[in-house]
């Protein structure tokens, strides 16, 4: 079940969101980014497509899987921060505690 909005609203956009969650989640699933988000898994879709387009996020097929690398170089888009890259806010992100649980269990 979905976890209503605690306000009703967000400092950032949904491909803000979506760009967060994967810079701090690498190993992520669309449906897992669907859950942590509480969106859908084609909106997700639609986004990552956005991202991709945009140059700001790459994916790599692995099997079955896709992989979702964030370019920390691209630049953002509003024309108030043009000229600044994701690397000053995304580079030092740390990994959240279930992408490092699942690095680990992958390690095993």
């Amino acid at each position: 079940m979905k976890k209503p909005h605690q306000n009703g609203w967000y400092l950032w956009s949904s491909h803000g969101t979506v760009l967060f969650f994967i810079a701090a989640n690498p190993a992520c699933t669309i449906n897992e980014i669907a859950d942590g988000l509480s969106l859908t898994s084609r909106t997700i879709w639609g986004v990552v497509g956005d991202l991709r387009r945009a140059g700001m996020l790459t994916i790599e097929k692995e099997g079955r899987r896709h992989r979702y690398h964030v370019n920390l170089d691209a630049p953002f888009r509003h024309p108030t921060i043009r000229g600044v890259t994701l690397r000053s806010v995304l580079a030092d992100l740390p990994e959240t505690p279930r992408a490092r649980q699942r690095v680990a269990a992958a390690v095993r």
